[in-house]
């Protein structure tokens, strides 16, 4: 994120430098022009000065209109320290993707942070038991475009929105000491913990079925397919040495 503050200290202090240089450089071209100018009249050589000093007079009065009007426009307001923050946070989380295993170590790295901040609230009972069961799940290795597949991803999105549900019951939990109605705040809290529970049980039940499914179906195939591919690659090795072996012993034979 760009500071916008900053940009325009930078695009204010290049157009002064450049006011004062191009005035400079009029002020010497135009007095070089006074004194080289002869009083018969001008030359060629001396309308070559004059027609510098002129053009430097101008740009000199342009830099300096820019400038005014920069000036003259509002100060950007500074950024924000936690947008900052978070733009770092961001790019360090892109570089170390960026490298092997480095999106599953920055997935850990983000949930122990969710766990440490939410460690000591209501619901961080139910985040461990959440976490615990994601990790359960995704440790399936389901077949791809089946039924399994489908519900995996539908799960994730109901652990994104679980996640959501326990965050915003630990900022209430937070905030009940700055509340006017505590039994109003305390009523809402053990709303949003209880549905955060029922979510919970509800995730752990479709573990337990993603279990059941992955189970039945690695039953319902008599043979896997890698144990096929491996026979036959067997069997055509063993063809091809049979024929090298019947090839060496009709060259015997012939001998």
């Amino acid at each position: 994120m760009i500071d916008e503050r900053v940009r325009y200290g930078r695009r204010l202090r290049r157009l002064r430098r450049a006011a004062r240089r191009w005035s400079v450089l009029a002020g010497a071209l135009a007095g070089a022009a006074a004194v080289l100018t002869p009083y018969s009249g001008l030359g060629l050589i001396d309308a070559f000065w004059a027609a510098l000093a002129g053009g430097s007079v101008t740009l000199a009065s342009w830099r300096w209109a820019d400038y005014r009007a920069l000036a003259a426009q509002p100060v950007p307001p500074p950024l924000d320290p936690a947008a900052v923050a978070d733009q770092a946070r961001s790019r360090v989380e892109m570089f170390v993707a960026g490298f092997p295993g480095g999106r599953e170590a920055v997935a850990e790295l983000r949930r122990q942070a969710d766990r440490i901040r939410l460690r000591a609230s209501a619901v961080a009972p139910g985040w461990r038991r959440l976490d615990q069961a994601a990790a359960v799940l995704n440790s399936f290795a389901l077949r791809p475009g089946g039924p399994g597949e489908t519900a995996v991803l539908e799960a994730a999105v109901a652990e994104g929105g679980l996640r959501a549900l326990a965050k915003r019951a630990a900022g209430v939990e937070r905030g009940l000491p700055y509340g006017g109605s505590q039994e109003s705040l305390n009523q809402t809290l053990s709303a949003l913990v209880a549905q955060f529970e029922q979510g919970v049980t509800a995730y752990e039940e479709l573990v337990g079925a993603a279990a059941a499914y992955a189970a039945e179906d690695g039953r319902t195939i008599r043979e896997h397919q890698s144990v096929s591919q491996l026979a036959e690659a067997t069997d055509l090795l063993r063809g091809i040495a049979l024929g090298f072996a019947e090839l060496r012993q009709d060259d015997r034979l012939r001998a």
